[in-house]
């Protein structure tokens, strides 16, 4: 039997709503992975055309390893909090977003203890339930590279509004996320939201051996 390999784990926040313009939009802001605290941006536009943006060669190397791009940038990605909105800024793209309150699946989430809640062998029991609650969604699949990719939502509130551009483009208000974006095996739910989370990478055994992030 083959050996598993290391499980490298990033835990923040993953936001995901669609734009009237057509674009659809997923940025993750990591407080803690193995390549320290990072946000990175994931864009697909009306034709379909998938755009990363990372804050550093060695995370957009990292990240297309694991989802499918038709074109990475390396610029600086920075994020701000206020007390109801939240902003991600790179140089391609500005992101302003007004956060709302707990959704109900948000509130069912936070009845299970976070150490199930994040478990990988609870995430890959759970995944057929959750593709028929969230269609699109998934709790666990395969990733790029021989990856295994398990995703722990510990709750989820919604996103009410958001205003930005890209590439000077408006993005003309805020839209459900259809149709689903495709950078891996699973979606964001249609429904525009923001959930804290702590996403699990298996890597395979050969290449678990030959990581290790600069930055750790």
């Amino acid at each position: 039997m083959r050996n598993r390999g290391e499980d490298l784990r990033f835990t923040g926040m993953i936001g995901g709503f669609g734009t009237e313009s057509g674009l659809r939009v997923v940025f993750g802001s990591w407080r803690d992975s193995p390549f320290g605290r990072f946000t990175d941006v994931m864009i697909q536009n009306a034709r379909g055309d998938r755009t990363l943006i990372a804050p550093s060669q060695e995370i957009a190397d990292f990240v297309s390893g694991t989802y499918t791009f038709d074109e990475v940038l390396v610029e600086r990605v920075t994020i701000a909090r206020s007390h109801a909105w939240l902003w991600v800024i790179a140089s391609t793209i500005e992101i302003g977003a007004r956060i709302g309150g707990t959704t109900p699946l948000g509130r069912a989430l936070r009845l299970v203890p976070r150490p199930i809640a994040t478990n990988p062998t609870w995430l890959t029991a759970i995944d057929p339930l959750a593709r028929v609650l969230s269609p699109g969604t998934r709790t666990a699949g395969s990733a790029g590279s021989d990856r295994t990719e398990f995703y722990g939502v510990t709750t989820a509130r919604s996103i009410d509004e958001v205003s930005g551009e890209h590439r000077r483009i408006d993005f003309g208000g805020i839209a459900r996320m259809h149709p689903r974006v495709d950078f891996g095996f699973g979606s964001p739910p249609a429904r525009p939201s923001l959930v804290a989370v702590t996403t699990t990478i298996r890597m395979p055994p050969a290449e678990a051996t030959a990581f290790t992030p600069a930055s750790s």
